[in-house]
């Protein structure tokens, strides 16, 4: 396992259509992924059903199922999540197998990515390996070009405030908007550091 999702990511990445270009970015396959187990239950009631509707909940529980549940993290490293408020109990899980066995981890909790800037042996060991939704976004512009992921991340954008103005069709230059977004989410979750988009020209 080397690539972990939570379920807001999952979600959005599933209803673009991008889990096949974003396992190709970090050259894995279905297999190096890891889910919550929760997630196709939380699919089939609750929150999600009812702010993605039944069919597009229906689409994503099949792809949701191919993906292998992640394995229990270190009780250790939960304790040191449980107690803040503002991580959820999945973001916790999330983070302490991605500390625990050296994982990349996307996400879009950025409350619990604020949150967990505090927690320094969790900050540390997340160094470089957090990925959120612009970043991976930016990455996939610089692969395949603005027009193709800006078709591609149409269904998003009645759900997703930052999304729709990123990519309204007014906007000739999503990048610099999905950066600006990111450079402040950077400045906001210092010391710990996020995963980087390889911008154009760049190693």
């Amino acid at each position: 396992m080397r690539l972990l999702f939570d379920t807001d990511a999952f979600c959005k990445v599933a209803l673009c259509g991008l889990l096949d270009d974003t396992r190709s970015m970090f050259d894995v396959t279905v297999s190096d992924c890891g889910r919550l187990a929760a997630l196709p239950h939380m699919l089939r009631r609750g929150r999600l059903r009812k702010q993605l509707g039944n069919v597009v909940c229906d689409s994503l529980i099949s792809q949701a199922e191919t993906m292998p549940v992640m394995h229990a993290p270190d009780t250790a490293l939960l304790d040191l999540l449980s107690p803040i408020v503002d991580i959820d109990s999945g973001e916790a899980q999330l983070f302490a197998l991605a500390v625990e066995r050296s994982l990349l981890v996307i996400t879009g909790d950025k409350r619990a990515l604020k949150a967990v800037k505090s927690i320094g042996p969790v900050c540390n060991g997340l160094h470089g390996r957090v990925i959120v939704m612009e970043a991976l976004l930016m990455n996939l512009i610089f692969q395949q070009g603005v027009e193709v992921i800006r078709s591609r991340i149409r269904p998003l954008m009645s759900l997703d405030t930052s999304m729709k103005i990123c990519f309204s069709p007014s906007n000739p230059d999503p990048v610099s908007a999905l950066g600006s977004y990111y450079a402040d989410l950077v400045k906001e979750v210092e010391p710990l550091r996020l995963w980087a988009p390889s911008l154009p020209g760049t190693s």
